[in-house]
């Protein structure tokens, strides 16, 4: 039989196979000659005792003859002479996991990406971290992949009830990536990994009759009563389709602007803003595993903080243990900052975005710009851009991003110099009181103190402190019908993913993608089938 079991071991006992074996035979009172195998059901890492233990969830062949772990299988169908097609503007998980729903049901997608593929697009990012020069097309936002390609691959999410998170990550396995993502608590692929899944992900479209066009940036939408009738794009071309899915990422402010301009109803939707605090990992690890000397058989530590700040929630996001911070800047004139990790994990820092949400009431009283009025659906996207002009002037220019060490930003002094760090581009020490909004920094500066109470050693001036995270989602949300998913105007527009506000991270933007794919499915098949 098979029987479900929960084991509670060491790091060189969750290592050895043998030795998980006995385990399982002592819980079922069995001999281990009973146990023919087991496959892992769950992976977690407690370490709130002095030991680190790992909790394993298995399922143990007892008695019976040991089965390989059976992936989850998919038929993509041929759609070269589809009589159904759906434009997908946006390659990023929304749009890429749309296209493969469409595959599965004769639809043919048709992926418009404002910026290059993969391979391409790794030369404009090494020119972003080596000189600084932006390429507003082609960048950590904008490209195959989207901004999921290199921000990490964090696959967690507590998007339970919004799809089948057992089908993304079954999906990302059969496209290559590791099948550990299938039990670990917090899966991670690893930026490095990532690439290459994505470029498989396109190449099946592709073979199967799904077109993916680089270099193509919508700029135009054409209305027609209550239905889109074609877009189009820089380079003059017009393209038409059943439905059109607007999966463009929350850096696309142009996009926001059409619409606006268009009357195609958007709205301001709050977003988080902050920084990057950059720590040792060593220092992570020996606060959280309690040693100085982590056991190699432990991933990198990671952390979670979050603390109440007179009424305001300060809180850590996208935390990137043995990783880097990026320049995510999609403009010139701006410094955006974000982290990523390969997938070892093996830089020797740690970083995690650190920030406050923002209401319309503080982006209004912060916002210089004239005529911006509370009832602007971009308000909060002109006070994220004038946040980040402010720290690009703060740095310098040319993606230098500007930094304090932690216990001077929350004691208002300039560091007079910065520790070692790994952002590429380089940092420049300076006030971030004149970077950021005076409550930002006031929250901030209070939650430092607070998060260095709950982990020792935290509060600390070996910490840098990097402006400026404000990426963190959309600050634009598109409405749509909640029962069909269809913009509230027209009845074959879809917002969809991150850009339209309706997901936060790679798997919860896939299974946006897929929930509104099937929503046109449903309705096409039903066309097809009056007619």
């Amino acid at each position: 039989m098979q029987q479900k079991i929960v084991l509670r071991l060491l790091p060189s006992e969750a290592t050895d196979n043998q030795t998980i074996r006995e385990k399982i035979a002592d819980t079922c009172s069995k001999k281990i000659a009973d146990i023919s195998g087991y496959h892992i059901l769950k992976k977690s890492i407690d370490a709130r005792g002095k030991n680190v233990f790992l909790n394993l969830t298995v399922n143990a062949f007892v008695n019976e003859p040991f089965a390989e772990r059976s992936l989850q299988q998919f038929l993509f169908k041929d759609c070269n002479n589809a009589s159904r097609k759906v434009i997908i503007i946006g390659a990023g998980p929304a749009g890429l996991f749309a296209a493969l729903k469409f595959l599965e049901a004769g639809i043919q997608p048709i992926i418009l990406e404002r910026g290059k593929d993969v391979k391409s697009r790794r030369r404009d990012l090494a020119l972003l971290n080596r000189e600084g020069i932006v390429n507003p097309e082609s960048n950590y936002c904008f490209g195959e992949g989207g901004a999921g390609t290199y921000s990490d691959g964090k696959l967690y999410t507590r998007s339970n009830k919004r799809g089948d998170i057992n089908r993304i990550l079954n999906l990302f396995v059969r496209f290559g990536a590791p099948d550990n993502i299938l039990f670990d608590a917090h899966p991670h692929i690893g930026t490095n990994k990532l690439p290459s899944i994505i470029t498989a992900m396109r190449q099946l479209i592709t073979d199967h009759g799904g077109k993916v066009f680089f270099e193509k940036k919508v700029v135009d939408i054409i209305a027609e009563g209550a239905a889109i009738v074609a877009v189009k794009t820089a380079d003059a071309d017009s393209f038409t389709a059943d439905a059109y899915i607007l999966a463009t990422g929350h850096s696309a402010r142009d996009i926001f602007e059409l619409l606006h301009k268009k009357n195609i109803l958007i709205e301001a939707k709050p977003f988080a803003l902050g920084v990057r605090i950059e720590h040792p990992q060593s220092f992570i690890d020996t606060v959280q595993y309690h040693t100085a000397n982590r056991n190699e058989l432990l991933p990198p530590a990671s952390y979670s903080l979050v603390e109440q700040v007179n009424g305001r929630g300060v809180f850590s996001f996208c935390m990137c243990p043995g990783g880097i911070i990026a320049p995510a800047s999609t403009a010139p004139g701006e410094i955006v900052v974000n982290g990523w990790s390969p997938s070892k994990r093996n830089n020797p820092f740690a970083n995690s975005g650190m920030v406050v949400t923002i209401n319309p009431k503080d982006a209004l009283a912060a916002t210089t710009q004239p005529g911006i009025k509370a009832t602007d659906p971009l308000l909060f996207m002109h006070f994220q851009k004038m946040i980040e002009q402010k720290a690009f002037d703060a740095g310098g220019g040319n993606q230098t991003a500007p930094a304090q060490r932690m216990i001077d930003f929350s004691e208002g002094n300039v560091s007079t110099s910065l520790p070692a760090n790994s952002y590429l581009p380089g940092l420049k020490a300076a006030d971030l009181k004149e970077v950021l909004p005076s409550f930002v920094y006031q929250l901030l500066a209070k939650g430092f103190k607070a998060f260095g109470k709950k982990m020792k050693g935290f509060y600390t001036n070996d910490a840098n402190v990097v402006a400026t995270e404000s990426r963190t989602s959309s600050p634009v949300r598109i409405p749509r019908d909640a029962t069909t998913l269809a913009h509230s105007q027209y009845n074959n527009l879809y917002p969809c993913g991150e850009g339209a506000g309706y997901a936060g991270g790679i798997v919860s933007a896939a299974m946006d993608g897929e929930n509104v794919a099937e929503k046109i499915i449903l309705k096409l098949l039903h066309l097809k089938s009056n007619n």
